[in-house]
């Protein structure tokens, strides 16, 4: 995965959507997102939060290639 572009995979490893990546990109700062909130049916959202798991491509880059989550909660809208 290119991170130049700004996006790196974002692993859910438990909860409701658990096995699921989505794309996502990085914070102004460069960072991986600290919390990540994604919609589900019948006006759900799950909220994921990052975990310690990070991947790179090489041993040099800066930045990661994927990112582990871990579920915090659903909000019901």
């Amino acid at each position: 995965m290119d991170t130049s572009s700004g996006t790196y995979t974002a692993k859910l490893i438990d909860g409701p959507l658990e096995g699921k990546t989505v794309s996502t990109g990085f914070l102004d700062s460069g960072d991986p997102r600290p919390r990540l909130e994604l919609p589900g049916d019948g006006g759900k959202r799950y909220i994921y939060s990052r975990g310690a798991g990070l991947e790179f491509d090489a041993p040099d880059d800066d930045r990661p290639t994927a990112v582990e989550y871990r579920f915090i909660e659903t909000v019901f809208d």
